[in-house]
């Protein structure tokens, strides 16, 4: 995919998500404990260890019955509880009370729950018939061991770390985190608390674009901000090269100061495109150099945050071999009309509701690229794909998540 030039030439989202997507290789893996894989992206499917649950177990409390004794009064010989099963096999005409996750004993095959049961001295009357496995998770009922518990590609989430110590599982092959260095380029750009001069502005681009992309699993770097002078760049840029990946802000337009683009002509980057009919966040350049992906977002901060959610993080996820590296699109309707563009795809910044009948995308007031501050409002990213009039109110669109 070559260079773009003009409008008509302007690369779809999907077309730019696919050509960097395939540059993202995933990383070399390494072994984790368990406790440390939160939010890293499993190498290799991880089976268990252990049959879960490990013996048959009761479901209630409750007494542990032979179901051809039922209905009927039963002796109570015993009981089992969890940690401390009964050593007594269950013979007919008896039972044994049961706690919740305990061990059902021999000779046993259903448990009735206590509430069902009319319990006086040492027995007990079950009324009505019980079925065969009532109320009794089997052994291997949850998983089998050796059988796959999270498979090679997913994120480690809360949910998954308690199955895997519940499978037995204590380690992890998990791929390398990517390390991802952020330069942004501009003279007018002061670190936030330091005294504005007439002409500039607090950088905010490089805070944002860390936290989006440490969400991520990144492991980033802020550089210095680099003043729109073609030697200070180069020097900052050929550092930022050292990274998995390198993202810059700011200087990928056509302006006299726009000077990434030939800064990475010069240090060997190789172009795979620059433009892509979105708004916010058409300018945005992408090329590779030795295996680093190197990504020019715009400057306006709006125009950033937009490329870095639709892009940006994916080949962060796909560098860890995430199996579905986003972005994570959802659907919903938009709650008031929305202009099409002819040429380009829009991304309103809207609020999310959750109704009875999906969730309702409220457009926020300010969509211009540098009004990051009315971006705050907003939780979700709406896809209003290019064309001719408007979206009405009520329309099936997809969107994206910013939280």
């Amino acid at each position: 995919m070559g260079s773009v030039a003009g409008v008509s030439d302007l690369v779809t989202i999907d077309d730019a998500l696919e050509a960097i997507l395939a540059r993202a290789h995933p990383l070399e893996p390494e072994r984790l404990p368990l406790l440390e894989a939160h939010g890293r992206v499993l190498a290799q499917t991880a089976v268990a260890t252990t049959d879960l649950p490990p013996f048959p177990s009761s479901a209630m409390d409750g007494f542990a019955v032979r179901a051809a004794d039922t209905p009927g009064r039963l002796s109570v010989v015993g009981s089992s509880a969890a940690g401390r099963p009964s050593s007594a096999s269950l013979a007919p005409g008896a039972t044994i009370a049961i706690a919740t996750g305990a061990v059902v004993p021999e000779g046993a095959d259903a448990v009735v729950p206590i509430e069902l049961v009319r319990h006086e001295d040492n027995s007990v009357e079950v009324p009505s018939a019980v079925a065969v496995g009532a109320n009794v998770r089997p052994r291997g009922g949850d998983v089998g061991a050796g059988d796959d518990v999270v498979l090679a590609g997913a994120r480690v989430g809360a949910a998954q770390i308690g199955a895997l110590a519940a499978a037995g599982v204590t380690e992890l092959e998990c791929a390398r985190r990517p390390r991802v260095r952020l330069l942004s380029t501009g003279t007018e750009l002061r670190r936030p608390g330091e005294p504005l001069g007439r002409g500039e502005i607090y950088e905010s681009n490089a805070p944002m674009l860390d936290a989006a992309l440490r969400g991520a699993g990144a492991v980033v770097e802020v550089l210095p901000p680099a003043e729109d002078d073609p030697g200070a760049l180069r020097v900052t840029f050929a550092d930022g090269l050292a990274a998995d990946v390198l993202v810059t802000s700011g200087g990928v337009s056509v302006g006299a100061h726009d000077l990434v683009r030939s800064t990475g002509r010069e240090l060997g980057v190789d172009e795979v495109f620059w433009g892509v009919a979105m708004r916010p966040g058409k300018p945005l350049f992408f090329g590779v150099r030795d295996g680093t992906l190197v990504f020019g977002l715009p400057g306006n901060p709006v125009s950033s945050l937009v490329a870095a959610m639709l892009f940006v993080r994916p080949a962060v996820l796909a560098l860890q071999g995430a199996s579905d590296p986003g972005p994570d699109w959802a659907g919903g309707t938009i709650a008031t009309p929305a202009r099409r563009a002819p040429l380009r795809d829009d991304l309103l910044r809207a609020r999310s509701t959750v109704t009875p009948d999906g969730v309702v995308l409220t457009p926020v007031a300010g969509q211009e690229s540098h009004m990051i501050t009315r971006a705050a409002l907003a939780d979700a990213l709406v896809h209003v794909p290019r064309g001719d009039g408007e979206l009405a109110a009520g329309t099936r669109v997809r969107y994206l998540r910013l939280d």
